[in-house]
């Protein structure tokens, strides 16, 4: 134990120091606006030579900076919240490997090695989701393992189609390939790859179902690293997509994905996948703001909506320590006196959700909808954008209202209490950032102010929205459970909208009955059957039959020796006749 809580350490020491470095340099680069491409010339073998690339700009070593900033918080939570596992050293290792594995992806301007960081992150999520070892956590893991692997295919396909550009590094071909017809197919499969990591309509499935792993994972992975790697794959790709057309379809993916997640997020009892939808609803909206063509915006809220759903998650899990590992929201309320320091940083980051004012994520989403505005749009995907930040606050409230007030509903005797100082530690390094992440960020990437000039009536209409979606999100708590309630007499549509559309049993079921019962038969058909009767059985059992015959022959007596002889002699002798 004592070795894991050295590694902890460690890990966080290490994480934090490249972090802070990292973010130097962004900032170095930003303003000297410096790009630095590496090729490490690996391996050469006669005219073959094995290159790997690496490229710095200011968006890669930000995005850096923040992902090792939330997960040396995250090791350092851990330590306290994994702390009866007795494998927690290879819990830090994973979580170590999955950022390992972001940092391939971000640095990488080569197809080649982002596919290296991809499987990475689908292949070690996969190891995280499983890590409590239970029937629910194996199905999400396999749900979130097939559904990544969907993105994997196309992102492999992607790579077999530039081969006609003569290299894999895109970042050279983005400006030649918009006079190529080739051009549609990629930007066609790398939207697709993307839109299955970062789980949008109708992959959305497995995002809250990876909610079986442990809650510090939980922060990592839906803040700044497994869900966002779609968005960021993107914003790299971004004038290859709008030239393209597909923006259009972006679009309008991005926006009902937003829409879904956060009606969903309305009819959820679970702590875990309330964050989990709004982490959803947020990536549709980078989604969205990416297909009009704003990639340093969508860039700009990627990273402040890291640092407060970091802690978020961070301040869900200590709740889900306190009461007993209960995530059902219902059985919490006045966790306020209970929890002071948590419920802080609880209220501060759903408030920086919600967009309230001078928080972090005020600067991003506010500035969003100014330019949604501002743009030439057209009203449904107007619509879709207001609406969806009503319902986040509308969400946002309702989660605090059932936590934060009335009578605790767990259990009289109850062990709630804010000692756990190494949590809180690390929950605080996140809150100072969720204060003043957006402003500082909005400095360094925006150095001149962003004028937008609107009527007064569009100016408003985001804090008017927000604040309407908080008091219907309000009321609608204050509903006591009775046959009168009208969940209860709209069942069929409370069902429809709270189980994102159906999805979660499209997705199992479509997999669970034709492709897996297909795989099966044919599996045992092909592979096991007819080309192993004339493949490799085939070889063997006659290898094996020359063996004996072989050996028989050898094995025989004098007589076999001698009429051989003879054979010979008589075949020689008619020859030389």
């Amino acid at each position: 134990m004592l070795w894991s809580l050295s590694l902890c350490l460690l890990s966080f020491s290490l994480l934090m120091l490249t972090s802070l470095s990292s973010l130097l340099f962004g900032i170095y680069f930003i303003m000297s606006d410096l790009v630095i491409f590496i090729e490490w010339e690996i391996l050469h073998i006669n005219s073959s030579s094995v290159v790997m690339t690496f490229l710095f700009d200011w968006m890669s070593l930000m995005f850096m900076a923040f992902v090792m900033y939330i997960s040396a918080l995250v090791i350092y939570y851990s330590a306290e919240y994994m702390h009866g596992d007795f494998n927690i050293n290879r819990f830090i290792i994973l979580v170590l490997m999955f950022v390992l594995s972001m940092m391939f992806l971000i640095i990488s301007p080569n197809l080649i090695s982002i596919l290296l960081g991809w499987d990475g992150l689908g292949l070690v999520s996969y190891c995280l989701v499983i890590y409590y070892q239970n029937v629910k956590s194996y199905n999400a893991g396999m749900l979130t393992a097939l559904s990544n692997r969907i993105g994997d295919v196309m992102l492999l396909m992607a790579i077999a189609w530039m081969l006609n550009f003569g290299s894999w590094n895109y970042i050279y071909y983005l400006e030649c390939m918009k006079s190529e017809k080739e051009m549609l197919i990629i930007s066609i499969l790398v939207v697709l790859a993307a839109m299955t990591k970062s789980a949008q309509i109708p992959f959305s499935s497995w995002l809250p179902a990876a909610m079986a792993a442990p809650t510090p994972v939980s922060a990592l992975v839906h803040s700044s690293t497994l869900v966002t790697a779609g968005v960021y794959l993107l914003i790299r790709f971004n004038n290859l997509i709008i030239n393209s057309g597909m923006d259009k379809f972006l679009l309008l993916i991005g926006g009902l994905t937003m829409f879904m997640a956060g009606l969903g997020a309305n009819f959820e009892f679970d702590l875990k996948k309330i964050i989990a939808l709004s982490t959803l609803s947020q990536l549709g909206l980078m989604m969205s703001i990416l297909a009009m063509g704003f990639a340093s915006l969508a860039f700009f809220h990627l990273l402040t909506h890291a640092l407060f759903k970091a802690l978020l998650f961070m301040c869900a899990g200590a709740v889900i320590h306190n009461m007993k590992n209960s995530q059902d929201i219902r059985f919490m309320g006045n966790l306020c006196t209970e929890l002071p320091l948590t419920t802080i940083c609880f209220n501060v980051s759903n408030l920086a959700l919600c967009g309230m004012p001078f928080l972090a994520g005020f600067y991003s989403k506010d500035l969003i909808l100014e330019v949604v505005s501002l743009s030439y749009l057209n009203m449904f995907s107007f619509f879709l954008y207001f609406f969806s930040t009503g319902l986040t606050v509308c969400y946002s409230l309702r989660l605090s209202y059932y936590s934060m007030t009335g009578e605790f509903n767990f259990m009289s005797f109850h062990p709630l209490s804010d000692e756990g100082w190494v949590m809180l530690t690390g929950m605080l390094g996140l809150l100072i950032m969720a204060v003043i992440g957006g402003a500082l960020l909005s400095w360094i990437i925006f150095p001149s102010p962003v004028m937008v000039c609107l009527p007064g009536e569009l100016k408003m209409l985001a804090l008017i929205v927000s604040v309407v979606g908080g008091l219907i999100g309000y009321e609608l708590s204050k509903f006591y459970i009775s046959y009168n309630l009208l969940s209860f007499k709209t069942y069929l549509v409370t069902v429809f909208l709270g189980s994102m559309w159906f999805m979660p049993f499209l997705s199992t079921y479509s997999v669970n009955k034709l492709p897996l019962w297909l795989g099966y038969h044919m599996l045992k058909t092909f592979d096991q059957g007819w080309s192993e009767e004339f493949g490799g059985q085939m070889i063997y059992n006659q290898v094996v039959d020359y063996s004996q015959s072989v050996q028989w022959w050898q094995n025989n007596n004098l007589k076999m020796y001698l009429l051989s002889f003879i054979l010979w002699v008589v075949v020689l002798v008619l020859l030389m006749m």
